[in-house]
């Protein structure tokens, strides 16, 4: 009896502890499970969160750029360039039509009067009076300076896209002349003709102005600042009115770009933006 027993009692001990063993493999492939759960869930909602993120600073890049432009823009610049030695200043009328279009028109001083720049798609012509010749820019001089001054080619006649050519990022966020700002940097789609090799550009939160602006060379040297100021009400507009390029480790040597006025949405037909015109514009 006492032998009956003690085999019952072992029979017992071993079926609880092998309920004991399935139980505990149960609860550690449910922690297995639910810890793969989890580490999927945070994988997808990093992707979510960066998906988000990028489509909203492309959003913001884009609506920041057709502020300034508009549909159509026709305006007054003066440039002035800033040496240590010496000074200069240009003025210039410009007009614009979406991302494909823009004529830029030298009107002083008088040795630069009549040449104009021409841009349609991705192709830049240069008309020098002078010479009575257009010249067609090849994209290799697109990075070159403007006119001598510390603008690119690039920069004024826009060749590249920063809406189309760039990927965008949100990259934190800072505070410019009192107003919230995004920071986003820009690198290029491999596939893109570009000047720079990343872009950090900071946008107002609330009015959409780009404040600022660092441009980079391919090997990730920062070449030059451009900081905007003066925000003025234009044409129903509120947009920077001064902006201000500034090489790097180049002392005192910056220029200026002043908007004296512009006009945004005015009708400008596609026929305005031709070689044969650019001959003539006034």
């Amino acid at each position: 009896m006492q032998t009956n027993r003690t085999i019952v009692t072992t029979l017992t001990s071993e079926i609880d502890e092998h309920h004991r063993l399935c139980i505990h493999l149960r609860v550690t492939s449910v922690l297995l499970k639910f810890n793969e759960m989890k580490c999927f869930l945070v994988v997808i909602g990093h992707f979510f969160f960066f998906l988000v993120h990028a489509q909203s600073a492309k959003e913001i890049v884009q609506k920041a750029d057709e502020k300034m432009r508009g549909n159509t823009s026709q305006s007054e610049i003066v440039i002035r360039t800033i040496r240590p030695s010496w000074s200069r200043e240009m003025t210039v009328k410009t007009w614009m039509k979406g991302n494909d279009l823009s004529m830029i028109l030298i009107k002083a001083p008088v040795k630069d009067q009549g040449i104009v720049f021409l841009k349609r798609k991705k192709e830049v012509w240069n008309w020098m009076p002078a010479l009575e010749k257009t010249i067609k820019l090849p994209p290799s001089m697109m990075s070159q300076s403007w006119m001598g001054t510390d603008f690119t080619n690039d920069d004024l006649v826009k060749e590249s896209s920063i809406v189309n050519d760039y990927d965008h990022s949100i990259t934190g966020d800072t505070v410019i002349d009192n107003r919230d700002c995004y920071i986003i940097q820009m690198l290029p789609k491999p596939e893109a003709a570009v000047v720079w090799g990343k872009l950090i550009v900071c946008i107002d939160k609330k009015d959409l102005l780009e404040l600022h602006t660092r441009f980079y060379d391919e090997d990730g040297s920062l070449i030059n600042t451009m900081n905007a100021y003066d925000v003025k009400l234009m044409d129903g507009r509120l947009i920077p009115t001064r902006f201000e390029m500034i090489p790097e480790n180049k002392k005192n040597q910056r220029t200026e770009m002043i908007y004296k006025n512009i006009q945004y949405n005015k009708p400008l037909d596609d026929d305005f933006f031709t070689s044969e015109r650019m001959k003539r514009v006034s």
